[in-house]
């Protein structure tokens, strides 16, 4: 799974995006943090009209966010593909919270991904532990 984008971000983004998020505690962590990442990105957007305190709030939630799946991200055997800069970082984040994220749980990809991750309970009188 390497970089080789082409000429779309979300299209390269989808491409991988199963094969990194197929563990049930990142799978959580995303569904809990998304929509606190993207009133983040409204309360810093709409900063300039209401106060800087707002701005410092949705900072604060965007980047707890971050960690937080960042921290989760690491549970994943696909670890994400390494970003090329600081611009990349802004895009790719910006392009998961707001697109692929919604995309992938509107297609059906996190349901799926979360049934499979589904702990397997071992059947009766079986050797399996």
């Amino acid at each position: 799974m390497g970089d080789e984008r082409g000429d779309s971000l979300l299209e390269w983004q989808w491409s991988l995006y199963p094969a990194g998020h197929r563990d049930r505690r990142n799978l959580l962590v995303h569904a809990l943090t998304v929509p606190v990442f993207q009133v983040g990105t409204v309360a810093l957007v709409t900063a300039p009209f209401v106060g800087g305190w707002l701005a410092a709030l949705g900072i604060g939630a965007m980047a707890g966010v971050m960690a937080l799946q960042g921290r989760t991200h690491r549970l994943e055997k696909t670890p994400p593909v390494p970003f090329r800069g600081p611009g990349d970082v802004v895009a790719r984040i910006l392009a998961e919270q707001w697109m692929t994220f919604p995309r992938y749980v509107a297609s059906g990809e996190f349901a799926r991904a979360w049934q499979q991750a589904a702990p397997r309970t071992p059947v009766a009188g079986s050797s399996e532990r």
